[in-house]
């Protein structure tokens, strides 16, 4: 009896150490499975409502590709503007609901000012510096770009300049119609051309007044670059005043650009812009490198792009600039780390493999981009990163709309924008 029981009791103690063992082992198994799962990096990206493009989707696929098994890029695509995809950013970040990577960031410096200061996202200078393939990769001027006025890095770079200039597509057919064989060299030029299209009843100009006004605001920008002190002028962040002879001159070229441009330019955005240009209602528009994959197939061959006249372009490469969200997870971070990485050398191959390219072998507005981003000899900083951001969001599609129906003069106009400054400075 006392045997069978010392059998019991050790049958007992084979059982529950074979338990424990098995949990054990269930345990190991399931955190090997959890860790072993993939990595999602939750991450908005827009559908263009002009032409219902992906914006980054092969981006987004080549790093889902590269890196299966190990981390995903988990887009939510939605249809909106640039404009919309910014004050989203605003309304989630007070609600806590941003994704782990943001763009659009430093477009509006106050924004990007509140973001760094309240610890909203990360710095980004440790990973770069610690990794000098990644460092390597990016041009020193786009990293200054990238670079805060503490001397760290919260945006995360691309790797090239290249493709962030904007300039004039325009139409070449309409151009020969009016007698204009090339687009003009210097900015003189430039209002000829434009008297020479209305005189043939061709409107020479797609605008718009609504948001920050790209398209006039582009040409303006660039129009006062064509002197060393207007030059410095776009280079100041935070203005103290427009009244300058650079801010009378850029004010009088924007009244001037609305003498040219259609009746719907008041009170539209830029997909208004946009449908006047590739109807043929218009000859020319502004915009960037990424607006030549957005131009209609049936167009290809009668659009063309320059540089603006005196050789110039609009740039700041920092507004490509990534930024990811400090309130997720190391492990979400770190993956979304390694995703600006990608992106990064994504960007650098797109270089290299753009340039590798003979000119013979580049068509149409590749390679007049091409040939513009060589030979550009001024490279103006955008608004968008220099300027308050009552005056981009509340006073400038105020003001453009006020001046393109004549209903202020350029005084007025000045003194709206300084007004901004004024109102800006009190919420600091």
């Amino acid at each position: 009896m006392k045997k069978a029981k010392k059998i019991i009791v050790k049958t007992a103690l084979v059982f529950l150490l074979t338990m424990l063992s098995a949990c054990g082992k269930k345990d190991v198994v399931e955190e090997k499975e959890e860790t072993s799962q993939v990595i999602k990096i939750p991450v908005i990206f827009t559908v263009d409502p002009t032409t219902g493009k992906k914006n980054n989707y092969e981006l987004a696929a080549a790093f889902n590709e590269a890196y299966e098994g190990k981390y995903y890029l988990d887009v939510s695509w939605v249809l909106e503007t640039e404009e919309e995809y910014r004050q989203n950013l605003r309304r989630m970040n007070v609600t806590d609901t941003l994704p782990a990577i943001i763009y659009d960031v430093c477009t509006v410096p106050s924004f990007y000012k509140m973001m760094v200061e309240d610890e909203r996202i990360e710095n980004l200078t440790p990973y770069i510096e610690s990794d000098p393939e990644w460092k390597e990769m990016i041009e020193p001027a786009v990293l200054k770009g990238c670079t805060y006025e503490n001397g760290n890095i919260y945006l995360g770079p691309i790797s090239t300049a290249a493709f962030t200039c904007s300039g004039m597509f325009w139409n070449e057919d309409l151009f020969r119609a009016a007698g204009i064989e090339e687009f003009p060299k210097t900015w003189s030029d430039f209002w000829k051309v434009c008297d020479k299209l209305d005189a043939k009843g061709i409107i020479p100009l797609a605008l718009h007044t609504e948001g920050t006004g790209w398209a006039p605001m582009l040409i303006s920008t660039a129009s006062i670059a064509d002197t060393d002190e207007g030059l410095a002028f776009m280079r100041e962040v935070l203005p103290d005043t427009y009244d300058t002879k650079s801010g009378r001159k850029l004010v009088t070229n924007i009244q001037k650009l609305f003498q040219y441009t259609t009746k719907d330019a008041i009170h539209s955005d830029y997909d208004v812009a946009y449908s006047n240009f590739f109807t043929g209602t218009a000859a020319m528009i502004p915009n960037g490198y990424w607006m030549i994959d957005q131009v209609p197939e049936k167009w290809n061959d009668r659009v063309r792009f320059s540089a603006f006249p005196e050789n110039t372009m609009v740039a700041s490469p920092e507004t490509f600039g990534w930024a990811i969200v400090s309130s997720y997870s190391d492990e979400i971070k770190e993956a979304a780390v390694e995703f600006l990485k990608f992106r990064t050398r994504f960007n650098k191959g797109e270089k290299e493999n753009f340039f590798a390219k003979e000119s013979n072998q580049t068509e149409g507005l590749y390679k007049d981009y091409m040939h513009a981003f060589e030979s550009v000899e001024r490279i103006v900083p955008n608004y968008q990163v220099k300027w308050n951001s009552i005056l981009q969001e509340k006073t400038l599609g105020k003001a453009l709309a006020l001046t393109a129906d004549n209903s202020i003069s350029p005084d007025e106009f000045i003194d709206m924008m300084n007004e901004s400054v004024i109102e800006y400075n009190k919420e600091q």
